[in-house]
């Protein structure tokens, strides 16, 4: 295939840059203080990927199951803008946690587009194992394969990683990026913006699916996932400020620990993973939030057998880096552990 030989064009020009720029380094810290049960929790803001749609309850199970609490953390989780301004927050000490889709952190950490690369963050968990990035649009709407999108208009947040990556995904879709126009939405209008037709797709992640149809009565979604032509790349991971994560290394295991169990136990019963979502958010729909956690499910668990969930790998990762560093979203120089502390990582 055309696009495959591509793909390992780039991969190849710049795998090994990135695989001998690589060198472990982490900073080992103790963490001194004590978590008995007399201590007092401590606050943590935790920040959604995107809005408070169901592929975002498991951080909301995990509160009300008391997994949080019985870490040592009293969570206020408020929803997040997408993974560039979401970094941004951890970075400025507004939150302390957030999921972030990982290829939006590569580019923010490579500078891409030219911009001043953006340090301060770590990644220590996986939460989906794929790429779930996609452009959404409605049956009717012109667009059912990318060379499709060129004439059209799309819209999405600012710093999204479904808009920052839309130029690999182009060049490796054979579409001619500069032929398609995008303007900025947020996360609480998308939605409303796609099915109204004042736009012809939108930046979205494929769990999008039932809540769009939902919205748009009686249209089926059409969906052009990345991870057709972008196979490598992982999807959200579980983002920290590299400071805190220096000074207090246990404290975000347990962190982590606990937001993984909220996560296997919202992909293992979603029904009851909507209704609490529902309890905490007035507006959250409970059966669309139970579609996108079913929908979610297969790329959370990996494929591959043996990978728990949370994990992972540093050659997938650097060969994620190599593929934009092919396709010039970012220059040569960043390597995975510029971005993920693996010594954090779950059964890392």
């Amino acid at each position: 295939m055309h696009r495959r030989t591509f793909t390992r064009t780039i991969v190849a020009a710049a795998l090994a840059t990135t695989l001998a720029a690589a060198a472990g380094c982490s900073d080992d810290a103790d963490d001194k203080s004590a978590s008995g049960g007399s201590q007092t929790l401590e606050k943590i803001t935790y920040l959604t990927s995107f809005g408070n749609f169901g592929r975002d309850s498991y951080a909301y199970v995990a509160k009300e199951k008391g997994y949080f609490k019985d870490a040592g953390f009293d969570v206020e989780i408020k929803p997040g803008n997408g993974s560039g301004e979401n970094v941004k927050s951890i970075v400025g000490g507004q939150a302390q946690f957030t999921p972030i889709d990982l290829t939006g952190g590569l580019l923010a950490a490579g500078g891409a587009g030219g911009a001043p690369k953006l340090t301060g963050f770590t990644a220590v968990a996986a939460i989906q194992q794929r790429t779930m990035a996609a452009i959404m649009s409605l049956e009717g709407y012109g667009i059912s394969a990318p060379k499709d999108l060129e004439g059209k208009t799309l819209a999405d947040t600012p710093g999204s990683v479904v808009r920052n990556l839309f130029p690999t995904y182009a060049k490796l879709a054979n579409v001619d990026a500069t032929k398609v126009k995008f303007q900025n939405g947020n996360p609480q209008t998308l939605f409303g913006t796609l099915a109204q037709h004042q736009v012809d797709g939108i930046g979205q992640f494929v769990v999008g699916k039932p809540t769009i149809e939902n919205i748009a009565k009686g249209k089926t979604a059409v969906l052009l996932p990345y991870s057709d032509y972008l196979q490598d790349l992982y999807g959200n991971v579980l983002i920290t400020s590299s400071q805190y994560a220096k000074d207090n290394p246990e404290k975000v295991k347990k962190f982590t620990g606990a937001l993984l169990k909220g996560l296997q136990d919202s992909i293992t019963n979603p029904d009851e993973a909507g209704t609490i979502l529902k309890k905490y958010v007035a507006t959250a729909d409970p059966k669309s939030a139970a579609a996108e956690l079913t929908l979610m499910a297969p790329f959370v668990r990996s494929e591959a057998s043996g990978v728990p969930v949370g994990a992972l790998d540093n050659q997938r990762v650097a060969r994620s880096i190599a593929i934009l560093q092919g396709s010039g979203q970012i220059p040569a120089g960043l390597t995975p552990e510029q971005v993920i502390t693996f010594d954090l990582v779950p059964n890392a």
